[in-house]
């Protein structure tokens, strides 16, 4: 019960807060959002850059334990390889903590973690029946498939 409080407070701050803002804010639930309920983004705020060559994608982290755990990773430069052209993937050092669900869609721009090392950035919305665990959201992925291309790629990740 303090927990479903706690949320509907956020929630409620998070409206108020952008009732002035033409941004989209991603809430969980929305239609298109690709955010399942129990799936919400960080209500801190807490972001960080995504950077591909010359582009470089802002990206909201979630609030879970993978999350935190990746945000203490960064910075780090990765270089990422295709699969499917639909995803870019590379394999941590280390293992992080898991909360693996099935999202049935995955949207262009979404960030997980497949098992507790493989790191996947999605660049094509597609359906699946494998499990993932959030760790960020892309907040405008356009370009993202460009500026990944065909091959490896090396990524950045950092806070903003």
């Amino acid at each position: 019960m303090r927990y479903t409080l706690i949320f509907l407070f956020s929630v409620f701050t998070l409206f108020g807060s952008s009732a002035g803002c033409k941004k989209e804010t991603l809430v969980a639930g929305t239609p298109g959002s690709g955010i399942q309920e129990n799936q919400s983004p960080n209500p801190t705020g807490s972001q960080m850059k995504i950077k591909i060559g010359t582009h470089t994608f802002t990206a909201m982290l979630y609030d879970n334990a993978a999350a935190t755990a990746f945000k203490a990773l960064l910075p780090f430069t990765v270089i990422m390889s295709d699969l499917n052209a639909n995803e870019k993937y590379s394999d941590l050092a280390a293992s992080l903590p898991t909360s693996a669900s099935n999202p049935r869609t995955i949207q262009n721009g979404d960030l997980m973690l497949y098992g507790s090392r493989t790191l996947v950035l999605f660049y094509k919305t597609f359906t699946t029946s494998y499990s993932y665990t959030r760790l960020a959201r892309i907040n405008d992925p356009a370009g993202l498939a460009a500026a990944v291309g065909s091959g490896n790629v090396t990524v950045t990740f950092e806070l903003e």
